[in-house]
């Protein structure tokens, strides 16, 4: 009888046990239907990509200034006029007649306003009839003293001829006397007189206000009928009638901080930016620099005065001065197109940029001809100042794409 094979009957240890749950043949399956889902989901993400619209960044061209490049300082101040007075009249009485009103312009010793003047006009012509009748006293004296001299030429004659005793001679010759000396107190009269009279002048002129050179009027502070009272501050009174203002004298007054103070020179190139006009950029010069600190605010007061002008500046305007560290060359003082750097691309080995259209809808590119670095700017051509374009746009941006703004 055959022994039976019982190694059939041995445990392989080293084989896996099946999943429970599982048979192989559905582990399979399972496998292969994850496989699909994944590959259906990166097929739907990347249908979303292509045909979605992607979000983008947007920034706008600017208008940039060549003159960025040579700025080393910026500070702020005002315009202020250099000659500037408020016009008043040195008497006291009321505003009879005001000739002029904001903004007038106004020509040197052209009269301005004039007030009551009858009590010193009248004692003008008092002293002027006093000057008249010295002048008459004179005439009449020096009648005096010819009459005199004739009787004495007479009296001489007749004494020489022993028809007349000496004391006749001594009274013509006393009486000559006479008459040349009240011609010298005629003269000093009439030099007091002429003297009254010029002080009378004077009291008229004082209440007649001239401008003291050629300006604009820039506030008018009295009325007809106010009582002016420049030396004094009585009720009901007012001291200046108007403010002039020499406009050729303009200038801006900055106040610079004293670390930088190594920055600033007389006599140094600057720029000036009018808040009321950023358009508007003006040529420079430090004039001085007022050589005293401000002790509560570490800054130095610099005046830079104007060497080109524009009527539209006006005192009391807010500006920014540049201080530059050189003279700005003449193809350097008309503004450019730039953009951010980020916004240029390289596509088919030119730089482009992608400009958005009108709607923000879709996105255009557009070649651009890069120039020099302005500032954090790029000056380009091939735009013009106001366009978006993308920041930063991605290598799957197509020209003609739909995109969307990102949300900030």
């Amino acid at each position: 009888m055959a022994t039976p094979d019982i190694s059939r009957l041995k445990i392989d240890r080293e084989a896996k046990a099946p999943a429970p749950g599982l048979r192989p043949s559905r582990r399979r399956w399972v496998k292969i239907l994850l496989l699909v889902l994944a590959l259906a989901l990166a097929a739907v993400v990347a249908m979303s990509v292509l045909s979605g619209k992607p979000a983008v960044e947007v920034v706008a061209v600017a208008q940039s200034w060549p003159t960025q490049n040579y700025t080393l300082l910026n500070a702020t101040g005002y315009v202020v006029a250099q000659r500037k007075a408020a016009l008043s009249s040195k008497a006291t009485g009321r505003l009879e007649w005001l000739g002029v009103l904001e903004g007038s312009q106004v020509k040197k010793d052209e009269v301005v306003a004039r007030l009551e003047n009858r009590d010193v006009a009248a004692a003008l012509g008092q002293a002027q009839a006093n000057v008249k009748v010295a002048q008459a006293n004179l005439e009449q004296g020096q009648a005096e003293l010819q009459d005199a001299q004739a009787a004495f030429q007479r009296a001489a004659e007749l004494l020489n001829q022993k028809f007349i005793a000496a004391s006749a001679y001594d009274t013509a010759q006393a009486r000559l006397n006479k008459a040349k000396a009240s011609i010298s107190g005629y003269h000093a009269a009439i030099t007091a007189a002429r003297a009254n009279a010029q002080a009378a002048q004077v009291a008229v002129d004082q209440t007649v206000i001239r401008a003291p050179f050629d300006g604009v009027i820039l506030t008018k502070s009295a009325n007809v009928g106010d009582n002016i009272t420049p030396f004094s501050s009585a009720a009901d009174s007012k001291g200046a009638v108007v403010t002039i203002a020499d406009m050729d004298t303009l200038e801006v007054e900055a106040d610079v901080s004293e670390s930088n103070l190594s920055k600033i020179r007389v006599d140094q190139p600057a720029e000036i930016l009018l808040d009321a006009f950023p358009e508007l950029r003006l040529a420079g010069t430090v004039s001085r620099m007022v050589p005293t600190m401000d002790r509560s605010k570490a800054t130095l007061l610099v005046k830079v005065r104007f060497e080109e002008r524009d009527p539209r500046v006006l005192p009391d305007m807010s500006a920014k001065v540049a201080f530059l560290s050189k003279a700005v060359p003449a193809q350097d003082k008309l503004p450019v197109t730039a953009v951010q750097p980020a916004a240029i691309v390289t596509r088919g080995g030119a730089p482009s940029v992608f400009l958005l259209d009108a709607g923000g809808a879709k996105v255009k590119r557009v070649p651009v001809t890069q120039g020099r670095k302005i500032g954090e700017l790029v000056e380009v051509k091939g735009l013009k100042p106001g366009d978006r374009v993308v920041l930063a746009p991605a290598d799957t941006l197509q020209d003609g794409q739909a995109v969307k703004l990102a949300k900030k």
